[in-house]
């Protein structure tokens, strides 16, 4: 939807992000590189810019879903790879196919149910225990209906 009110071209494209020049091609840098610059400009035929944009990119805002997805994608990525607990997580979500299941890419459903079961934060260790204790502290406290006073800190912790 944001692509098409920004007036960004639909389907595979190079730079879909409509905050920075993300290359979504360069797959080497895609985890290390951390800064992408900021996109300038809208301008048609630039960047995978097609037509004029219809509202400003100032004013769109992103979903909490958007957030979660992409901090439960992150976590997941930070586990260690061949443990009980990514064996636990093939287990839990058996009809989620390999290709997501590598790739740490889940809904929000399946991530709820996560949050629910005590067991999987049973089987998270030392720094990984923390993040997703924090973790669910942002999902409920800041990503939820409502926001709780101390928010900013709740963000902070979990960065």
């Amino acid at each position: 939807m944001n692509a098409l009110l920004l007036g960004l071209q639909q389907g595979y494209t190079k730079y879909c992000c409509f905050i920075c020049e993300w290359d979504s091609r360069a797959r080497s840098l895609h985890y290390s590189r951390k800064n992408w610059p900021a996109r300038k400009s809208q301008e048609p035929g630039i960047m995978n810019v097609e037509n004029q944009p219809l509202v400003e990119p100032s004013k769109i805002l992103l979903p909490s879903m958007h957030f979660k997805l992409g901090l439960i994608k992150k976590l997941y990525k930070g586990l260690e790879t061949k443990t009980s607990r990514l064996y636990f997580l093939r287990e839990m979500f058996s009809r989620l196919s390999e290709a997501k299941l590598k790739e740490g890419i889940f809904i929000g459903t399946q991530i709820r149910e996560l949050i629910k079961d005590e067991y999987f934060y049973t089987l998270l260790q030392g720094d990984e225990k923390a993040a997703w204790g924090n973790f669910k502290f942002v999902v409920k406290g800041f990503l939820g209906k409502r926001r709780i006073q101390n928010f900013e800190e709740l963000v902070n912790n979990l960065l």
